[in-house]
């Protein structure tokens, strides 16, 4: 008998410690919370207000929590960002990324592939700005929306083929009422409407752009083109837009912007008192010192930073998002101001408020950015040079908490122990 309960007693010490471990095992594992912890960097959160030395979360795909001094033991994974600027994921309202199925020459077709150019300069979010029309979009969605890993979204052509085809000047192709169908029946992809090229002389394009805009509740982006005896920037902007309404390229030269004494048009002055949207939309030939230069010194920033990008601008002077806000950097535009440009500012242009911030809940699109010190030089639309001191790249790029870009290898473990899956080659 004495042997038996002896035996009885050490089963319950060794379940005890059994017990004991496995609460042990499950207080650790419970502890890694996150999938990814962003270590002390620079947090620049325009929306939250946020410019601060903290860590960023992630678990799920989805930001966890945003907070000073996040233990590494939460996470399964820790990276330093240390002297980086950590910021919602960028978004480049004016890009083109559409190749038309019946365009047969690349030199006749200057869209691009969305994640080639993206996630390397830090961008999470792009919107096509009017290269699929009302006739072209479903073909745009089901080949590259719906494939890309970027989101992309769209401001619908207001002309039914979209840019570059040939039918922009079509009186019948500027359909309202058929491209408002087409974006209420694809909210929160379609966010908005472009007139672009228009060629005929008055203001059928941008009119029939903005009724469609009225009947849906959404923005309007207008490429004006040049002027004529009937357009004017005045009328523009200050009887054809509404509120929210969006005038990109605006640093363009071509449409007055800038009249005599190299000063700012004052019908841009009262047309953003009103509500209108100034956007970058930098391009291949949107973008001028002689028209940036004076206008930030008379205190005239855009509201917001685009690319333009397509063939024909990626390996100009435009280059890549980064680039595009170094520019402006460079003109004096304090560091979170150019962050808020190219984050929660086009967010909000474009209605979708659920992006640009780093809110907790909010889908992990996330930009680690490095801004370097030294020698730079910075080209327009023209090919001139300025000479500035400052430059962003992007050191880091999550989407929905996906590692995407990593330029130095941040995320990853060392090759020595690295855990590889060799593969034997036989003949």
């Amino acid at each position: 008998m004495g042997v038996y309960f002896q035996a009885r007693r050490y089963r319950r010490i060794d379940m005890k410690k059994t017990v004991l471990l496995l609460t042990l095992t499950a207080s650790v594992m419970g502890a890694q919370t996150y999938d990814l912890l962003l270590k002390g960097g620079r947090v620049v959160d325009p929306k939250n207000r946020i410019n601060a030395l903290m860590d960023v979360a992630v678990a799920g795909g989805k930001i966890a929590r945003v907070a000073a001094d996040i233990s590494p033991s939460e996470a399964k994974k820790t990276v330093n960002a240390a002297g980086l600027y950590v910021t919602p994921g960028l978004i480049d309202i004016h890009v083109h990324v559409y190749t038309r199925p019946d365009v047969k020459s690349i030199e006749r077709d200057s869209s691009v592939q969305p994640d080639a150019h993206s996630f390397r300069g830090g961008v999470t979010t792009m919107v096509d700005a009017g290269t699929s029309g009302w006739r072209t979009f479903p073909d745009f969605k089901a080949r590259v929306i719906d494939k890309s890993q970027t989101r992309v979204l769209a401001l619908l052509n207001i002309a039914g083929w979209g840019m570059g085809t040939g039918k922009e000047d079509e009186l019948a192709e500027l359909d309202a009422a058929a491209a408002a169908r087409m974006a209420k029946a694809n909210r929160g992809v379609i966010v908005g409407f472009k007139s672009a090229h228009f060629g005929g002389p008055g203001w059928e394009s941008v009119d029939a752009a903005v009724k469609a805009g009225r009947e849906t509740d959404l923005p309007v982006m207008i490429d004006f083109g040049y002027l004529n005896k009937v357009r004017s920037l005045p009328t523009l902007l200050l009887d054809k837009l509404r509120p929210g309404d969006i005038y990109t390229h605006c640093f363009s030269g071509h449409r007055e912007e800038l009249v005599a004494g190299n000063k700012v048009n004052p019908a841009m002055i009262t047309g953003r008192k009103r509500g209108i949207i100034f956007d970058l939309g930098f391009g291949a030939g949107s973008f001028y010192w002689y028209v940036a230069v004076p206008a930030l010194q008379q205190g005239f920033p855009p509201d917001s930073i685009s690319t333009d990008l397509h063939s024909g601008s990626m390996n100009a002077g435009m280059k890549s998002m980064t680039n595009s806000m170094s520019s402006i950097l460079n003109l004096g535009v304090p560091i979170d101001q150019v962050i808020a440009m190219s984050t929660w500012n086009p967010a909000r242009e474009i209605k979708q408020t659920a992006l640009g911030s780093l809110d907790a809940g909010a889908e992990a699109d996330v930009a680690v950015l490095r801004v370097e010190n030294g020698q730079f030089g910075f080209v327009d639309s023209a090919g001139a040079v300025n000479q500035g001191t400052q430059r962003i790249t992007a050191e880091l790029t999550l989407r929905k908490g996906k590692v995407m870009w990593d330029r130095n290898g941040r995320a990853s473990e060392d090759w020595k122990t690295f855990p590889y899956k060799r593969k034997e080659w036989t003949k």
